[in-house]
């Protein structure tokens, strides 16, 4: 199962932007809100859904770490954002559900070697 991280400001860039040859999911969150909660519930299943493979998910909390909120101009949480070797692959504004959130996933995990 992927490892799961939460980042500060001061651990940011070393959990986000530094991992080389994993895919990177970062998910900004916060208390109260109902949508990071319904995430929240599912991510057991998603995470064991998605197996072993070269990822990490990393959280953080939105209003906790304002100035990464505003690094990113979060209109609204969830938000999830997708990483690899440092460069950013790509953005959901929200949780669909667990087939397409797995799906994206995937579609973005690095190429295992033959």
């Amino acid at each position: 199962m992927i490892a799961v991280h939460h980042a500060t400001p001061e651990t940011f860039d070393a959990l986000v932007l530094e991992p080389a040859g994993e895919l990177v999911v970062l998910y900004f969150w916060g208390p109260d809100c109902p949508n990071c909660e319904f995430f929240a519930s599912r991510l057991p299943t998603v995470l064991e859904q998605l197996g072993d493979v070269r990822a990490r998910l990393v959280k953080v909390n939105a209003y906790e770490h304002d100035a990464l909120a505003t690094r990113f101009a979060l209109y609204g949480i969830p938000q999830f954002y997708l990483y690899r070797d440092g460069k950013r692959l790509g953005k959901m504004s929200e949780f669909r559900g667990d087939a397409f959130f797995l799906q994206v996933l995937r579609d973005h995990l690095p190429v295992e070697p033959a």
